[in-house]
């Protein structure tokens, strides 16, 4: 049976998923950030880390943002197929909750309308939408604004199969290697791995939006996650990249079919507030 759906209210809540994503920590990182202060072992990192903490607290208190790169806004959509949108056109929509949601939130505009000329767009938009079509009436949310710190030290691989997973493991480290301090540690590393060029990229950027305390399903992926997690850890590059036992909070893979002549691998890097926020409509 057919459900409609005013995009008012697909408006509505992209407004408010984007100054809540920006204020505040999800429960998953905010559980994750409280666990590494205990868990850090160099006196500097827990110094470092209790700063963020501090920061978190006073953005609280003085409702202002986490991070003052507020981001370009990544906004997945699973919309079920037996949803009919009224009103708007759906991506008008998603980006007008995006640009009231910068408006009102007073949340810093990034985005730039050409790649080269640079001129400003004033309200945050245009988003980066990515859809799916799944079954069911319902809508599932999820605003996830990323800042470019880390975002710009993102990576994509194009393996050979014969490297297999050892070539994905130091793909990843590379990456992380690389990344550095300019990642904001501690990080949440999302990895994607198979498909093609650009579908192992958005398997990279999904698996930032899976929950922290949640492992992949598929027992050698776990395993993987494990491992990297660990070895990353051991980088010493650790919290604001000053040294420590916490570089990495969560290492989250996704992997996908892909073609017998390929291999791609994505590691996609976000800094320590990895915002994401989800609701179903």
């Amino acid at each position: 049976m057919i459900r409609t759906v005013q995009t008012n209210v697909i408006i509505s809540n992209i407004r408010e998923m984007c100054i809540e994503a920006n204020h505040y920590l999800s429960k998953d990182m905010d559980t994750a950030m409280k666990q590494a202060l205990i868990t850090e072992e160099s006196e500097l990192g827990k110094k470092i880390l209790g700063q963020l903490q501090d920061n978190l607290g006073i953005a609280d208190e003085e409702k202002i943002p986490i991070c003052q790169d507020t981001g370009m806004a990544v906004i997945f959509l699973e919309v079920g197929q037996d949803v009919h949108f009224e009103g708007m056109n759906i991506e008008d929509a998603v980006n007008e909750g995006v640009r009231q949601g910068y408006m009102d939130g007073y949340l810093r505009k990034s985005v730039v309308r050409d790649p080269l000329e640079r001129e400003n767009t004033k309200d945050n938009t245009p988003a980066v939408i990515h859809y799916a079509i799944v079954p069911g009436d319902k809508v599932k949310i999820t605003v996830a604004p990323k800042g470019f710190g880390s975002e710009n030290m993102s990576r994509v691989f194009m393996l050979k199969p014969a490297e297999g997973i050892e070539g994905v493991k130091n793909a990843i480290l590379t990456a992380v290697e690389d990344a550095g301090p300019n990642a904001c540690p501690p990080m949440v590393v999302g990895v994607g791995i198979g498909g093609t060029f650009e579908k192992c990229a958005l398997l990279a950027k999904q698996a930032l939006t899976r929950s922290v305390d949640a492992w992949s399903d598929i027992p050698y992926v776990r395993e993987l996650e494990e491992e990297m997690l660990d070895k990353i850890n051991r980088l010493g590059i650790g919290p604001g990249g000053l040294g420590g036992t916490t570089t990495a909070l969560k290492v989250n893979i996704n992997t996908y079919p892909t073609h017998i002549a390929g291999l791609p691998v994505a590691v996609n890097i976000c800094c320590h507030v990895n915002r994401h926020v989800v609701r179903e409509i």
